[in-house]
């Protein structure tokens, strides 16, 4: 670093985006993205706005915001839009925690990155030896906001509404976050319980099920108090935050509700599919409701096996921190055709290793 880089920054550690895009004609299983284009009414409407972008975007998405509002239940005064639903927790992070904040102590890493940015102390909850989040524990962190990703990223164990809830109402002097990024993959929503907590804030992306990840477009839900308090940082900090474009494909992706449960549904099957496969060739597999799978193999480290698959022209995603994840591997879930070359893989790397 260089010697102006000021020193409240000095030893932060930003998130690890490194092997996520390779060079090479890989299958990508290693960034949780959708192996399905976005939806044709994207593209209909991405088109239309490209003639419009020498204006600026509507500061507020009413259009969108409007849109959400209106499928999700809510009100428009209980959605706020940003870019990519981390930037919807980088928010949070500046609003909410000057108590400190809480979150499993596995899961999305880009929690501590964001306490480290904004200076925030936090504390990690153990998970079982499952890893599963202990819901029956008694003693969630007092005054610190509580992150939960629910499913959890990259276990893709869920708790179901009714336990989310009990965690809320044991932490009603605290803001509760759950990330939803994962949900439409077979988990159950909290976005209900918005109107009866007022300390909940819910937050979801168009990255996953919608097929947006490049568009970076993300929402927060919770009561107008709170979305008030986030959009006054937005405001102060990027008011424009999201392009045209990204506004113009959020509104053709929530036009074609029926591609989004179709891709979903395809997904979740060839999840079940590849939990299958894998369980066959000896794989310890969770039981994700996420778009993908965490495994572990009995003779090969979680880096060991990405290296072999990576020669075999497949991306993974493996963890060198914390311990107890080397020796699993992440799985996206992609075609069934991709998910076929990933099982003929292993197949192979299992007979070589045999021989």
């Amino acid at each position: 670093m260089s010697r102006f880089f000021s020193k409240k920054y000095r030893d932060l550690v930003p998130y690890d985006t490194s092997g996520e895009h390779e060079a090479g004609n890989y299958i990508r299983l290693n960034t949780n993205e959708s192996p399905f284009s976005p939806s044709p009414k994207v593209l209909e409407r991405e088109s239309k706005a490209a003639g419009t972008q020498n204006f600026y975007p509507d500061p507020d998405a009413r259009e969108l915001t409007a849109k959400v509002a209106e499928l999700w239940g809510v009100r428009p005064e209980e959605v706020l839009l940003t870019c990519g639903s981390d930037e919807a927790l980088s928010f949070i992070f500046m609003a909410f925690c000057d108590g400190g904040a809480a979150f499993p102590s596995i899961t999305y890493s880009f929690y501590e990155v964001l306490a480290g940015l904004n200076n925030v102390p936090f504390e990690t909850i153990p998970l079982s030896p499952d890893l599963s989040l202990p819901v029956e524990r008694a003693d969630w962190p007092s005054g610190r906001t509580l992150f939960l990703a629910n499913p959890n990223s990259p276990t893709g164990l869920a708790l179901p509404r009714a336990e989310v809830e009990r965690i809320i109402q044991g932490s009603r002097d605290n803001i509760v976050v759950i990330d939803e990024a994962y949900v439409d993959f077979g988990a159950e929503t909290c976005v209900p319980l918005i109107r009866k907590y007022d300390n909940l804030l819910v937050v979801q992306t168009f990255s996953k099920s919608r097929s947006l990840a490049g568009a970076r477009l993300g929402l927060c839900l919770g009561q107008a108090e709170l979305i008030r308090d986030l959009r006054t940082l937005k405001n102060s900090i990027a008011p424009y935050n999201l392009s045209g474009s990204a506004l113009a494909a959020g509104l053709g992706a929530l036009e074609d509700e029926k591609y989004t449960r179709d891709n979903c549904r395809t997904i979740m099957e060839n999840r079940a599919f590849t939990a299958v496969g894998l369980r066959t060739l000896g794989f310890t597999v969770t039981n994700s409701l996420g778009n993908f799978l965490l495994a572990r193999h009995p003779r090969f480290s979680g880096g060991e096996l990405s290296q072999k698959l990576k020669a075999s022209g497949i991306l993974v995603r493996c963890y060198s921190t914390p311990e107890a994840l080397a020796p699993y591997v992440r799985i996206t879930i992609g075609t069934r055709k991709q998910m076929e070359a990933l099982l003929e893989a292993l197949k192979k790397i299992e007979e070589d290793e045999r021989q």
